[in-house]
């Protein structure tokens, strides 16, 4: 809707926002809002709703400072914010060709570095141009923890980290994803607790993930490793 970008530029100043920082992801958002009504890309339906989801990208901006892959990017969150917010360049992995479209023309138009594939995470996971190529690694609502560590850590180098934001896991999954990470080359080095219920995971890559993982597509999702 018209005014988009300016509603949502004042309420994330209002929330402590730069002004260069509001204005940019104004102008990302009033774009996903637009798209958003022909391509099922995100649950926030208006501005007022897609506030939390860009604050609560922001929460990893502290962490990310180049080379960043967004697994499931969906809409762009948090992979496009998290470009605005760093600088770094973005490579936004999603399957659904729509939605990959968006994220190419959204790019372009916020004037970030970066790409979108119209690929499975698995697939990309075994490209020798991405594999073990990316400092940072995020993925947010996709998946079990297990099967999302999976999916992101083949793709960091040795010393990189992936920052999954997720709510609070139950206990058996929290543990899985403990068990989990050793067989991928990484450990589970923190637990940081957001508002409410949200939690970001962080795993670091301690060595080069084998060449078992990531498994053939769909078998992450359906048999989560350790759960």
């Amino acid at each position: 809707m018209p005014g988009d970008d300016a509603e949502i530029a004042s309420a994330l100043l209002n929330a402590g926002v730069d002004r260069e920082l509001a204005d940019r992801l104004a102008v990302y958002g009033a774009l996903l809002l637009e798209a958003n009504r022909k391509v099922n890309l995100t649950g926030a339906k208006d501005s007022a709703a897609l506030i939390p989801h860009l604050l609560d990208a922001l929460t990893l901006a502290g962490d990310v400072r180049e080379s960043l892959v967004d697994v499931g990017s969906g809409g762009g969150l948090p992979g496009i914010p998290l470009a605005l917010a760093t600088g770094a360049r973005v490579v936004l992995v999603e399957p659904v060709a729509k939605k990959a479209a968006f994220l190419e023309r959204a790019l372009r138009e916020c004037g970030l570095a970066g790409e979108a594939l119209a690929e499975r995470a698995e697939i990309v996971a075994r490209d020798e141009r991405f594999r073990a190529a990316f400092a940072y690694a995020t993925a947010r609502a996709v998946s079990r923890a297990p099967t999302v560590a999976e999916l992101t850590v083949p793709l960091l180098r040795v010393g990189g980290r992936a920052l999954l934001q997720r709510s609070v896991p139950e206990a058996r999954e929290r543990q899985a994803l403990e068990d989990a990470a050793p067989m991928l080359g990484a450990r589970l080095i923190e637990e940081r607790q957001l508002a409410g219920d949200r939690r970001v995971f962080v795993l670091e890559k301690l060595q080069p993930t084998g060449p078992r993982f990531p498994r053939r597509n769909g078998v992450p999702e359906k048999r989560p490793l350790c759960y």
